[in-house]
Order: C-alpha cells, then sequence, then structure tokens
C-alpha cells in the first residue's frame, strides 16, 4: 500500500486546511519545493499536489509551484488536483512531468468530460470523489450534489480512469481516523484501485486500511498527521510494506 504524502497549495505556500474551508488554514512553508524534498529524502514514492487556490478559481493558479516540484523531482510519480477543467489544463501538467491529474467538479458536473480526456491521455487520468454520508460534493467541497458515490465510481471506471480518490469530507484535516468501512466499501464495488484520503491521523490508520488492500484500497494520502507529527512517514511506510 502507497503513502503519499499531500502538499496542499495557497497563495504558493504549502498550507492545510480543515474540511476544505478557505478561511481555516494552517501554513506549513513558503517553500513547497523543500517540503517535497522532505518528503522524498523520507522515503515518498509519490506525491499529491493540490492547487485549492485552483480548485476555487476553477483554473490553475499555483502551476508555476507544481511545475517546480516535477522540474526539482522528474523521476517521482505526482498526481495533481484543483481546478483541471479543460484539455489545455490536462496536457500542461502532463507536459511539465506530472504523472496524473485528478478530476474533481468537472467529472461531476459534466461527466462525458471523463470519457473525453481517458480517450485523449490514456493511463493519466484519476477522479477524486469527495462525500459526506455517501453523496458527492463539489465545488471546493461548498455542496452536496445528489450523485451517490459508488454510482459516479463505476460510471468512471467504464470511462477508464486510472485510479478513484475518494475522500470523506466530514473527516478531512480534523484528525479524527479515515473512513475505513466507507473506503473498502467503495473499493469492493469497482475494479480500478482507490485511494483514501481525509483523517489518517496515526499509525492505528494505516493499520486499519491495510486489509483493504485485498479489495483495491492501493494507498492512502496523508496530509496534517505528517505536517503535526502524528506520523512518521517512514515508519508508516513500513507497516503499509509489509505482507
Amino acid at each position: 500500500m502507497l503513502l503519499i504524502p499531500a502538499i496542499d497549495l495557497k497563495e504558493g505556500k504549502c498550507v492545510r486546511l480543515r474540511q476544505g474551508r478557505m478561511e481555516d488554514d494552517t501554513v506549513f512553508s513558503d517553500d513547497p519545493v523543500a517540503v517535497a524534498g522532505r518528503w522524498v529524502e523520507a522515503g515518498a514514492r509519490r506525491l499529491h499536489l493540490v492547487d485549492l487556490d485552483g480548485a476555487f478559481a476553477g483554473k490553475p493558479v499555483n502551476a508555476d509551484v507544481v511545475r517546480a516540484i516535477a522540474k526539482a523531482f522528474p523521476d517521482l510519480p505526482i498526481q495533481v488536483g484543483g481546478g483541471i477543467r479543460d484539455e489545455e489544463t490536462i496536457e500542461a501538467y502532463l507536459d511539465c512531468g506530472v504523472s496524473y491529474v485528478i478530476i474533481g467538479t468537472k467529472a461531476v458536473n459534466v461527466p462525458h468530460f471523463v470519457g473525453d480526456v481517458c480517450t485523449e491521455f490514456p493511463g493519466h487520468i484519476i477522479v477524486g470523489l469527495d462525500a459526506k454520508d455517501g453523496k458527492v460534493a463539489i465545488d471546493g467541497w461548498s455542496k452536496l450534489s445528489h450523485h451517490d458515490v459508488i454510482d459516479m465510481a463505476q460510471h468512471f471506471e467504464r470511462d477508464g480512469v486510472e485510479a478513484i480518490v475518494y475522500t470523506d469530507i466530514s473527516r478531512d484535516g480534523m484528525m479524527q481516523g479515515v473512513n475505513v468501512e466507507a473506503t473498502r466499501k467503495l473499493a469492493q464495488a469497482i475494479n480500478i484501485p482507490v485511494i483514501a484520503s481525509g483523517g489518517v491521523t496515526d499509525l492505528n490508520d494505516i493499520h486499519a486500511l491495510k486489509p483493504g488492500e485485498e479489495d483495491g484500497i492501493m494507498g492512502a494520502i496523508l496530509g496534517r498527521a505528517l505536517y503535526e507529527g502524528t506520523i512518521d512517514l517512514s515508519e508508516a511506510q513500513t507497516i503499509a510494506d509489509q505482507k
């Protein structure tokens, strides 16, 4: 199971939000490239970058920082989300060395868009499904849709996406533990990998998620827990690697 450090970008800085609220942020560093280097040194095998300003603006705002990180670590797979709403943005990110782009709001609002970009950029498209009580949230989590998470994930699987990043938004940034039950239920319902996100707090969450690997949970995104020191990345990855 892959543990993927998150670098959330706001105004060029590395921050963490609580439950996706832009006004409730903690700045952890003014130098996101250095933060990326810290996680690479600790053994990260992939990074998860989020352009928070982009998610709200509907277009990339921190693309320069993403490019700088991709350039600094050319051999490291990077997945990026936030404000990716058109083919030009996807192409620009892939051209600068990003491995995967994560489609969020646009995937829910314009479902055929995902099928189109999976055809155009095969192997590079991930869909991010952010949910509360089984329903998908959109527009930077500011709205709950009527869409069921599992139905949507099955739809995107048919479109050809590489993986689903699943976030329980009621737990994200709250250090309350990951929603293992909902994540496993989603993984069991589809045949593409699921990446867990939101609420990973300590090693207990890694132990809890680990059995879900056989259901298709391929990884977990680590955020606030890494920055506040309640999880040591190399120690956690050692646990995640155990058979």
